[in-house]
């Protein structure tokens, strides 16, 4: 295949410093705020995203180091599929978090419900539309029964590459 190469367009700044003890998805964060700074060769394109209440953030995993297919993700105590997961080591080390817009100054968005370690590369935001983003699950795998604890687990350092 044809190798594809992503350059950031900005970085995520946050008050996770490791992954250790971070919440493991965004609506484990509530209270947690952050920022998106966006190069500002590319402000112009935060353009009329005021009127958004929730974004999407696609960011590059940079404390992950390589990857396995089998994992015991966070909410399990056995080794799942890598791709039924949302662990960080996968074969092409891409993020993605649902974050509350809080606001916007210039090339810097204020955002909630962050669960991102600091100084995370950016590749892209989009907004987030729930007709689009949200269909309804009629199936959600082994995580039936689990899901609902994200909410109090929080990361350790199974994922760091040690």
């Amino acid at each position: 295949m044809q190798q594809i190469i992503f350059q950031p367009i900005g970085m995520i700044r946050t008050p996770f410093q490791t992954c250790e003890g971070m919440p493991i998805q965004p609506r484990g964060a509530r209270s947690n705020e952050g920022q998106v700074v966006l190069d500002t060769t590319f402000a112009e394109g935060l353009n009329d995203i005021d009127g958004f209440s929730h974004l999407i953030l696609i960011y590059h995993f940079h404390k992950s180091e390589g990857y396995r297919l089998t994992v015991k993700p966070f909410l399990d105590d056995r080794d799942r599929g890598v791709f039924a997961t949302r662990a960080p080591r996968r074969p092409n080390a891409v993020g993605l978090s649902v974050v509350s817009l809080l606001g916007r100054q210039g090339h810097v968005l204020r955002v909630g419900d962050i669960d991102v370690v600091d100084r995370t590369p950016l590749l892209d935001i989009k907004p987030f539309v729930p007709a689009f983003d949200a269909p309804v699950a009629t199936a959600i795998g082994w995580l039936d029964g689990k899901a609902e604890q994200f909410r109090v687990k929080r990361a350790d350092d199974r994922f760091s590459g040690r």
